[in-house]
């Protein structure tokens, strides 16, 4: 068993405290190792390199690729990978080891600056939306520096870029980076014309991360779990989430010493995992980092998802990340809380006591207002997958209507600045307890709203549409680049304005973008049917479905925004696209091919063999000759018998429209035929089936119901 550690007790155990502060970090070749194991010159060379993005020059590369071969030997590491993120959504990696043979026989353990620098996986097995053909398999790998290398097991990980032969993107790394790059290069300008000179904007993220833990034997149970990530089939059990009873509730002790066990292995890779609880289903918990560089924090997420599964292997439980595991309670998301901060720390999103007199605040907000209403389809698109498609507006996850909730005082902070009055809000409400030993609390300036998909809360932003085994690549890159956009077209009329006349310029130019753009703001419940006819007429997209939300990812102003920002081409764009429809509906069809294999061998044969039984005992009672009750026996065999054929006959439904879906040629069509006649073909299938799970003995059923795997000790 692993040696866990009480984090209740750490506040008074000074021996726990220093082992955890030596413990953060210890398998990351991060700033405190580089500074004692690099010469300094070579050291200042990587720090200007991951602060002020300075070109790495070749002869760093040998030193650091040295330095960093000598402390991986010395954590145990044997091979090393270059780590990089496909449009699988995934990570991939391949491994080397450091061994060279020598003439005597022998080995040297050598890495050289060029392995550090430069990685050749096969592209052709990854997705490339028609990019690459099979036969053009070169790929190239290369460093990102940015982001400290770790080790984990007995590998060397060094987080990388992946790019094609002749150049094109195929990973989620390199657009992210590039559009780190687009909203700094903007910001920087931006901040001139407040007198301020950053040499560098960084945009954070923290990414609050939801999942579902079973035990282990019965995950093993579940081929639609294992196949699929969810359950297809399950009839309700007759307690859920109604009592809202798990909810933050008392942490089980198996499942503590799990999350103690996964905040130990986060640690050591340097990846500050802060808060944890149970969320609102049976089962269902939350782990919560601190906030880190967007580039940082999606290589963290990645990692969370994977250390989430071995912690849960190690306690003989499973790890279910998929956003739909269970119908009928709540599924899991992932909220990306999105903030811009200056190199010298100054968060841009801070609106200060006075939000409404804060001009280079109001500037930065009005930017992310226009952004997200010039392009909701984007954002949409960034959340789309078929697992998310059974969360969002289904008050348990924002629906798909992109809005941005601001809250009172930026409500009142925007209305100050159009109608030019002033009102000063510095002094805090105090709420009294009512208890006198208890202290009075102040108020925050703004409330949260829970049903809002891009909510402002306090200093940055909460995109909460997230599904929880999505990458957060895609959401930031897409934030990045449309608030980079914005602010490209603010300095180009912040550099016609009179500098004497400035302030008043800017009001009155940020006065019309508000107009312009206030649409999108909406501050109610967006779990209001009335808010869905509201959107509708405020000129809202509501694209409710993958297939419909992946068709815009093409539109002349999406393509305009990525190539002006030298995010992604056109082609690449493409690429994508068909990628994200391909993968829908070879979702769809692995779901439905499961569905099949488990009705026809199981759910057919347990019922088949219960109903053999119960016919036995009907037909035993009836020869007998005595005047015996068998109407209960009747009753269940007619239900049994009927449902059985109900299900067969849906079965072979399925059958027919998948097969028929599986010959359309690839792309919106065939996406959107798995979603208009398959997915109900499926819901057609699982209706009678759940409804046998309730008739069919407990011992008869071939797989644990939702009590065994949601209510486990």
């Amino acid at each position: 068993m692993p040696e866990y550690i009480e984090i209740e007790h750490e506040v008074n155990n000074d021996d726990t405290k220093e082992k955890i502060i030596d413990l953060f970090g210890s398998k990351v070749f991060n700033l405190t190792v580089m500074r004692k194991r690099l010469p300094k010159h070579v050291y200042n060379s990587m720090v200007k390199v991951m602060k002020e993005d300075e070109p790495l020059e070749r002869e760093t590369a040998e030193v650091v690729a040295n330095a960093m071969k000598d402390w991986a030997l010395e954590q145990g590491a044997t091979h090393f990978t270059h780590w990089f993120q496909p449009l699988t959504g995934v990570t991939a990696e391949k491994h080397d080891a450091f061994i060279n043979p020598t003439d005597e026989g022998k080995v040297i353990m050598e890495f050289s600056g060029k392995e550090l620098v430069k990685g050749e996986p096969d592209a052709s097995s990854f997705p490339s939306g028609g990019l690459r053909a099979t036969f053009e398999a070169r790929g190239y790998t290369a460093w990102d520096p940015t982001s400290f290398a770790f080790v984990k097991g007995t590998t060397l990980y060094i987080p990388t870029t992946f790019i094609s032969y002749t150049g094109e993107v195929l990973d989620k790394k390199t657009p992210l980076l590039r559009s780190m790059k687009a909203i700094s290069d903007e910001a920087i300008k931006t901040l001139k014309h407040f007198g301020k000179d950053v040499k560098k904007v960084t945009t954070t993220v923290g990414a609050e991360q939801e999942y579902f833990l079973v035990e282990r034997d019965m995950y093993k149970k579940r081929k639609d779990l294992i196949l699929t990530g969810r359950t297809l089939f399950g009839a309700e059990p007759p307690k859920g989430q109604e009592l809202d009873d798990h909810y933050f509730g008392k942490i089980r002790g198996r499942v503590c010493r799990y999350m103690q066990d996964l905040d130990r292995s986060l640690w050591e890779l340097g990846i500050p995992s802060k808060t944890r609880h149970n969320e609102v289903a049976p089962s269902q918990h939350e782990l919560a980092p601190v906030f880190s560089t967007s580039n940082q924090a999606v290589d963290n997420n990645q990692l969370i998802m994977e250390v989430m599964k071995q912690a849960a292997y190690r306690a003989d439980l499973y790890c279910l990340l998929h956003e739909k595991p269970f119908e009928g309670v709540n599924g899991s998301g992932k909220h990306n809380n999105w903030a811009i901060s200056t190199d010298e720390g100054e968060n841009l999103l801070n609106p200060g006591s006075n939000p409404s007199e804060n001009l280079q605040f109001m500037t930065f907000l009005t930017a992310v207002i226009e952004a997200v209403d010039r392009y909701p389809e984007l954002l949409r698109i960034n959340v789309a997958s078929a697992g998310n498609d059974h969360r969002l507006g289904a008050n348990e996850a924002p629906p798909a209507i992109i809005s941005i909730f601001l809250g009172e005082q930026l409500e009142n902070a925007i209305n100050n600045l159009m109608n030019d009055t002033v009102e000063d809000n510095s002094e805090r409400e105090q709420i009294d307890v009512g208890v006198d030993v208890v202290p009075n609390i102040f108020k925050d300036d703004t409330d949260r709203n829970r049903t809002s998909p891009f909510a402002f809360t306090g200093n940055k932003f909460e995109f909460r549409m997230l599904g929880s085994n999505q990458s957060i690549s895609d959401p930031n890159i897409t934030l990045n680049t449309i608030v980079a956009e914005v602010l490209k077209e603010f300095n180009e009329e912040m550099d016609k304005m009179d500098k004497d006349n400035f302030d008043q310029e800017l009001r009155q130019m940020l006065k019309k973008h508000l107009k312009d753009h206030s649409r999108i703001i909406f501050n109610g419940d967006n779990y209001n049917p009335k808010w869905v006819e509201e959107a509708e007429k405020r000129g809202l997209p509501n694209l409710k479905t993958t297939p419909d939300a992946l068709k815009e990812l093409l539109l002349d102003k999406n393509i305009e925004v990525f190539e002006n920002n030298n995010i992604l081409n056109k082609t690449e764009m493409e690429a994508r696209q068909q990628v994200y429809f391909e993968d829908y509906a070879k979702t769809i069809n692995i779901e439905a091919q499961t569905m099949i294999s488990m009705v026809y061998h199981e759910i057919l044969p347990a019922c088949l063999d219960y109903t053999r039984d119960l016919t036995e005992t009907l037909s035993n009672k009836k020869g007998l000759n005595l005047d015996i009750n068998t109407t209960t026996e009747e009753k269940v065999l007619r239900k049994i018998s009927d449902l059985t054929a109900e299900l067969t006959e849906a079965t072979e439904g399925l059958e027919k429209l998948d097969k028929k879906a599986k010959a359309i040629e690839p792309g919106y069509d065939q996406a959107k035929f798995f979603q208009e006649k398959v997915i109900p073909a499926m819901d057609k299938v699982r209706e009678p089936a759940d409804k046998l799970e309730g008739l069919v003995g407990e011992e008869y059923w071939p797989y644990p119901i939702y009590e065994d795997l949601l209510f486990y000790v």
